[in-house]
């Protein structure tokens, strides 16, 4: 089975996956294209994330791209090809593109997006649906769906748990184009470093996730973020416990209370 998904990764025509001092990073390799969305892209895009996250030689996953763009949204010619679509197949395109960021939002693994160039419509949602988000300064981003006509629709279910209601609504409904800095002030993204040194900065920030933290701990905590929002108070609170004492007799909390107590050091890999 291994092999099998070995072989299916190398056939992939549009990502690349590679792993390394337990960072996974799944690479946008369409530059040509200023790595646009496609229906094969997104596909692909989802075997790598699944892949990913069943790797054990992975602990987080960094989402990077090759080129000037970090994700420029759909295709130009497959906006084209979209015109001739029915309601079922228009769907079902919807559907392909919203499991892909319920799968990045839900991984067990967390992800962290790169962004070397701009992020623009659905390239501008791929960063949004990743735990951790790193910028050039040069980067611009928007979500333009409403300048063609059409809906930024996913990604509001998202964007609206990140950054709130009203800025949300300015984002989606003026379609503007914003610099790094301004996504970074409005907590679309963490933080916004120059272009030399973008891939050291986010390999140091993953590899000390890996080496400080549990990956079980990671794992449960961001689940336990994804479902707080949509619990009731009260619910919520008992879903928290029960995660809580859940957590207290897993081999990780029992191996990081140790040396904690016997003040020596820990390295989670």
């Amino acid at each position: 089975m291994e092999d099998m998904a070995t072989q299916e990764l190398e056939a992939l025509q549009y990502i690349r996956y590679e792993a390394n001092d337990a960072i996974g990073c799944i690479t946008l390799n369409r530059p040509e294209k200023r790595n646009a969305l496609s229906s094969e892209l997104v596909s692909e895009l989802k075997q790598a994330f699944e892949y990913a996250e069943n790797d054990p030689l992975c602990k987080v996953v960094v989402l990077r791209a090759e080129g000037p763009a970090f994700c420029a949204g759909a295709d130009l010619a497959y906006i084209q090809e979209l015109q001739g679509f029915g309601y079922n197949d228009n769907l079902a395109d919807s559907t392909h593109l919203m499991q892909l960021f319920h799968q990045i939002y839900t991984l067990k693994k967390i992800v962290i997006a790169q962004v070397q160039g701009h992020a623009l419509a659905g390239g501008c949602g791929l960063a949004t649906v990743c735990d951790f988000a790193f910028a050039v300064p040069e980067a611009r981003f928007g979500y333009t769906e409403v300048k063609i006509g059409f809906l930024p629709a996913i990604v509001s279910v998202f964007l609206l748990r990140k950054i709130g209601e009203a800025r949300t609504k300015q984002l989606l409904l003026t379609g503007d184009v914003f610099s790094a800095d301004k996504a970074a002030a409005y907590g679309l993204i963490n933080e916004v470093v120059f272009a030399d040194e973008l891939a050291e900065h986010v390999y140091q920030f993953a590899r000390r996730l890996c080496i400080e933290n549990s990956g079980q701990s990671m794992e449960v905590t961001k689940e336990m973020l994804a479902r707080m929002p949509e619990l009731p108070l009260e619910e919520s609170l008992r879903y928290a416990a029960r995660l809580n004492a859940e957590a207290r007799s897993t081999e990780d909390c029992q191996r990081g209370i140790a040396a904690f107590l016997n003040k020596e050091p820990i390295a989670w890999n």
